[in-house]
């Protein structure tokens, strides 16, 4: 991967870094001379995490132990993060939690921790950090990673697929109201990811099954995102071809629901 000169000494704030697309992410970044500053609930995964970047490749590193899911745990997260680094450049709002199921199954607790974590947890934190972020004169970075259940709908995923709803629509404010500052801001808009995100969303493992020869490779999908960090780019979207069909479904959903009824109900 060619080196992005953008990343050298950025400190870059990471959520859900413990595995999959953040863990990714993390290894990117300090391959690149960034600080990764990672944000999980498992001491042993951030600390073995740590070792491996400082052994690899010679970088430091910070991490941070919370549980998102607790608002009370995060209400002066940011400022300790600000105080203990000294500089923040970059905030990534990865963490995240599905679970699938119908409207008439859902369980009101997993809705509850599906908007804490997907939503309300991304939405405090660039609120927080924000203010610090428009006094540097820096170009500085804040990237949402979002879904592409965010743009198209399917059964089973009534509580997911709301929670990335809004979280697309508040990337899209916090992008409009940035647009006079040095804060870039970037939605990643995703399809099914090779991860440990279905342990917890698909409990049968049908719509992995499913999906299996589509799925995109964590690293691929952190490689995309760490090359576009502290640009311009508006919004990122894997496969492409999901997003041609996003397209196409805000242009003609009902003839798109017909047509794709079967790829529709693979959960």
């Amino acid at each position: 991967m060619k080196i992005n000169q953008r990343l050298i000494d950025k400190k870059i704030i990471i959520t859900g870094a413990s595995s999959g697309i953040g863990e990714m992410l993390a290894k990117k970044i300090a391959s690149q001379g960034g600080f990764p500053i990672l944000l999980a609930r498992s001491r042993d995964k951030l600390l073995s995490i740590q070792n491996e970047i400082d052994q690899l490749y010679n970088q430091k590193s910070a991490i941070y132990l919370v549980d998102l899911t607790d608002r009370n745990k995060i209400e002066n997260l940011i400022p300790t993060i600000i105080n203990e680094n000294k500089q923040i450049d970059g905030l990534i709002n990865n963490a995240g939690v599905g679970v699938f199921d119908s409207i008439e199954d859902m369980n009101y607790d997993d809705l509850l921790e599906m908007f804490q974590l997907n939503v309300f947890a991304g939405i405090h934190l660039s609120k927080s950090i924000l203010p610090y972020f428009r006094k540097t004169n820096a170009s500085t970075q804040i990237v949402n990673i979002v879904s592409q259940a965010a743009k198209i709908s399917t059964p089973k995923s009534a509580g997911y697929a709301s929670s990335k709803q809004a979280m697309l629509g508040f990337t899209n404010v916090l992008r409009l109201e940035c647009k006079m500052s040095s804060v870039n801001v970037m939605a990643v808009n995703l399809g099914p990811v090779r991860t440990n995100f279905f342990d917890r969303a698909d409990k049968d493992g049908t719509y992995k099954q499913n999906v299996e020869k589509y799925m995109l490779d964590p690293e691929q999908v952190a490689n995309k995102i760490v090359t576009h960090l502290f640009t311009n780019k508006r919004e990122i979207n894997m496969p492409w071809w999901m997003e041609l069909g996003s397209i196409f479904y805000r242009l003609i959903p009902g003839s798109i629901e017909t047509i794709l009824r079967k790829q529709f109900d693979k959960k």
